[in-house]
């Protein structure tokens, strides 16, 4: 008994707070059973860790904790509306090393998201493609991933087996997690069924990564196509508790490879992360301008039902390269810039070319040293056949038509840390062409708090 009551408290004191479902690695970091991370935990008694729970299942290899990210935003002008939401995630986490019982190499990870706000800043009050704050979702109480790991060549390659979500490990910069509008990229989002295997939706799968060199990490991952499956409204709907556990639809593959240079905390040089990937989906595919007859789809004489095309791919890059390190720090110190830029085919693809990037200022005054600012910007472009839809739609109606063009956010903002493992973060964003619509041009402004424990 004594032992479910010490797994419960750390249950209920195990707040962590995160931008991004990263924190697979932290079993891996444990000391003397304490995550070595900020935490406010720091400030308490016992380092916050009542009858010793945290240390005693640490110590086992268990890690369990909850994190919690909340945001308040005001679209203050343009947009569908103006208005005020607020929006928070509770995220439970389990990781489990199994090597403290002799099966060396082999872990496990499940995390689940408890999602609550007041209304959806993107989807009801801006009506954009581009996200606006990360963990903007359906309110719902969902399973995310679940898997288990065996590494192997003595940590140098891994399998992973399991409920995945591809931007856990896939197509994200690490500088960028600190903006709001850091995501699974929009041309992914648009392109993919139901949004891919991404927050708040994950899907099975297989991810196999191998390390031939120090500084070169290879990714590759076949996972079930639609995480939601097909159907109409919201694929939030359609797998609203995370246990779909879809196994039939037509797979989606993806492969990256990662070359890391000067990333080490010890190391002086400027840090460089390059990383080069591509994705394909099995699928079936709207095409966006053409029916099924041959006629054009805003051919009212034509069936006005899209031709299926199969399979849909994109290529990516992103590069996270440092441009000034202070005397002793990390990689992520100083000046830094990021940029991930993607192309997708035309035909079956609403979004066709997709770039974003910012710069990242670190640990800039010695007064303030874990207080982080920078500006990012986000760009998707409507494919060229989605484009000419519009203009067929405005000459067979004679009616004025939105012809989308692009959509373009531009964020700003400050990340103060209060006390360890306490941030709170003010931003400041502009949306020029939400979905395409020139006439829809909107500010954003708010405030993130971040909680670690």
């Amino acid at each position: 008994m004594r032992r479910v009551c010490q797994i419960l408290a750390a249950l209920l004191v195990g707040l962590i707070t995160s931008t991004t479902v990263r924190a697979q690695a932290w079993w891996t970091e444990l000391q003397d059973g304490f995550l070595p991370i900020p935490s406010v935990g720091t400030s308490l008694p016992n380092r916050g860790d009542p009858g010793g729970a945290r240390k005693w299942l640490g110590d086992r290899g268990i890690v369990l904790g909850l994190e919690y990210t909340s945001d308040v935003l005001s679209v203050v002008s343009g947009g569908l509306r103006t208005g005020t939401v607020f929006q928070g995630k509770l995220q439970g986490i389990l990781t489990v090393d199994f090597g403290k019982i002799g099966l060396d190499g082999l872990s496990l990870f499940a995390n689940f998201f408890q999602i609550h706000n007041t209304g959806l800043i993107r989807q009801d009050y801006v009506g954009g493609l581009d996200t606006i704050a990360a963990i903007e979702a359906l309110p719902s109480t969902r399973l995310s991933e679940l898997w288990v790991e065996q590494s192997f060549l003595r940590g140098k390659g891994s399998l992973r087996v399991g409920q995945l979500a591809a931007d856990s490990e896939f197509f994200f910069s690490d500088l960028a997690t600190i903006f709001l509008e850091a995501d699974w990229p929009t041309i992914a989002a648009a392109n993919l069924p139901s949004g891919g295997a991404a927050y708040p939706l994950a899907t099975p799968g297989i991810r196999l990564m191998v390390q031939p060199l120090p500084s070169l990490t290879m990714l590759f991952a076949v996972m079930n196509g639609d995480p939601a499956g097909p159907g109409p409204g919201n694929p939030q709907l359609r797998n609203y508790n995370g246990f779909n556990f879809r196994l039939s639809d037509p797979p989606f593959v993806i492969a990256e490879a990662q070359y890391r240079l000067h990333t080490g905390d010890s190391d002086s040089r400027l840090a460089t992360t390059l990383k080069l990937g591509g994705w394909h989906s099995f699928g079936w595919f709207d095409d966006q301008r053409i029916a099924n007859d041959g006629t054009l789809l805003a051919d009212p004489s034509g069936s006005g039902i899209p031709l299926q095309r199969r399979g849909n791919s994109g290529l990516y890059g992103v590069l996270d390269q440092q441009l000034w390190r202070p005397k002793g720090g990390d990689s992520q110190s100083g000046v830094s810039f990021f940029t991930r830029a993607s192309i997708s085919p035309s035909a079956g693809s609403l979004i066709d070319r997709y770039i974003d990037g910012g710069i990242v200022f670190g640990g800039i005054s010695a007064k303030r040293p874990y207080d982080r600012f920078g500006a990012s910007v986000v760009h998707a472009r409507f494919s060229p056949s989605a484009t000419a839809f519009d203009r067929d739609t405005a000459l067979y109606t004679g009616e004025p038509v939105v012809i989308r063009d692009s959509e373009t956010n531009l964020e700003l903002t400050y990340v103060a840390q209060i006390v360890p493992g306490w941030t709170v973060q003010p931003t400041l964003q502009f949306v020029w062409h939400p979905n395409g619509n020139s006439l829809l041009n909107a500010v954003v402004v708010g405030a993130r708090s971040l909680i670690r424990y």
